[in-house]
């Protein structure tokens, strides 16, 4: 089994869960409703599980260190998540957006790796694939109403996905390894995912008076899968690994 091209897949997934989920946590006492901010420290709750989960795996399966170390310990660099996740929350419309865009690909993401050769893999994407169509359930929900409600609601929501989809994109940049995964049967691979997920999110942006906006190559914003982050990861992972720091051997 191909270690290293294993090892970059978990820490990319891995790594995205962990931040989006440090991201997502940051709208409990913020939503607009209460309900919301129910919501949004239940997807936050699941993306930190599932990178618990991928770490662990790294732990056990890849020899790398326990999950802790993992999420708290390594500098930016090290890091490989893509720069979607490290925006900050900003308004609920970019949120709501994002939350749409980045679930429907987790979605779809470990719908194909159910089928991975790597058992590990294979049982955690089946453990977690029902919890993440309650995110898109929820994401979906909003994307319409907002989207079908009053003209200042669509204008907005329309700008949060103008503004969102050059980092969406930039969840499937393609690492040195896309070949050996799929020849491998680990992952199918990055482009065969943002097809799917094109295919996924043009119709429910149609039903909610939205429009996929036109992108090239050149607005792509990747760089995150190997280590060039936006201004905005320093900060979060000082704040991310402060208690950590003082004690790593602490109990509590």
């Amino acid at each position: 089994m191909p270690q290293t091209a294993l090892k970059t897949l978990l820490f990319n997934m891995a790594d995205d869960c962990l931040i989006i989920g440090h991201r997502n946590s940051e709208w409990v006492g913020l939503g607009p409703v209460l309900e919301e901010d129910i919501a949004f420290a239940s997807i936050a709750q699941d993306q930190l599980g599932h990178a618990l989960g991928l770490y662990t795996i790294l732990h056990e399966h890849c020899a790398e260190q326990d999950p802790d170390t993992l999420a708290f310990m390594r500098s930016e660099k090290q890091f490989t998540c893509c720069r979607f996740v490290e925006l900050p929350i900003g308004e609920y419309d970019f949120s709501v957006m994002r939350h749409f865009l980045f679930d429907t690909a987790q979605q779809l993401r470990f719908g194909m790796l159910m089928e991975s050769r790597v058992q590990p893999l294979q049982q955690f994407a089946k453990k977690v694939r029902g919890e993440i169509m309650y995110h898109t359930m929820h994401a979906n929900a909003w994307v319409k109403q907002l989207g079908k409600g009053s003209d200042e609601a669509n204008t907005r929501l329309q700008a949060a996905l103008n503004e969102a989809f050059p980092f969406a994109l930039g969840m499937f940049e393609p690492s040195k390894f896309e070949a050996e995964l799929s020849a491998e049967g680990i992952f199918a691979g990055v482009e065969p995912l943002k097809t799917r997920w094109l295919e996924t999110i043009q119709p429910i942006l149609g039903a909610a008076n939205l429009q996929l906006p036109s992108n090239t190559s050149n607005d792509t914003e990747f760089g995150g899968r190997y280590g060039y982050h936006t201004e905005y990861l320093p900060p979060l992972l000082e704040e991310m690994s402060e208690v950590f720091v003082i004690d790593p051997h602490a109990e509590w």
